[in-house]
């Protein structure tokens, strides 16, 4: 079963994505164009090709996007690609345990404090014989 395009929605679409209202569009088509009559456009699902190629030199877009732009389509592919997006990984094989890094890390720390104590001790003492040695 082919699924038919409708190239009146596309339209809207592009001229949505692109910011411009039907108003602006309609004063751009000429003086026998209005909202309404570009209201009416927008929800035919077939366009005359030589209207078609005049909208969309208006909204600067190729014929064929209008033409041939199926938005389910485009979701699809987007999803589709989503997990392969840049910037999103899926880490689904852990290979090590969060909690032992963790311990590793308070170990590490401790061992930290331990040299640091250790030092202040040295200088505690030094300090202590430069002062015996003074009196």
């Amino acid at each position: 079963m082919e699924k038919t395009i409708h190239q009146g929605r596309n339209v809207k679409r592009f001229r949505e994505m692109l910011g411009i209202k039907q108003d602006a569009l309609a004063i751009d088509m000429g003086d026998d164009w209005n909202q309404q009559k570009i209201s009416l456009l927008e929800q035919k699902e077939n366009i005359d090709d030589k209207l078609l190629q005049q909208i969309a030199g208006y909204l600067k877009v190729p014929v064929d996007a209008i033409r041939n732009f199926d938005e389910e389509a485009a979701v699809n592919i987007i999803s589709t690609n989503y997990d392969n997006a840049i910037g999103y990984q899926k880490n689904e094989h852990c290979n090590f345990n969060p909690l032992d890094k963790f311990v590793e890390a308070m170990e590490e720390n401790k061992k930290l404090y331990e040299r640091l104590l250790q030092s202040e001790k040295e200088k505690v003492e030094l300090l202590q014989k430069v002062l015996d040695g003074k009196k």
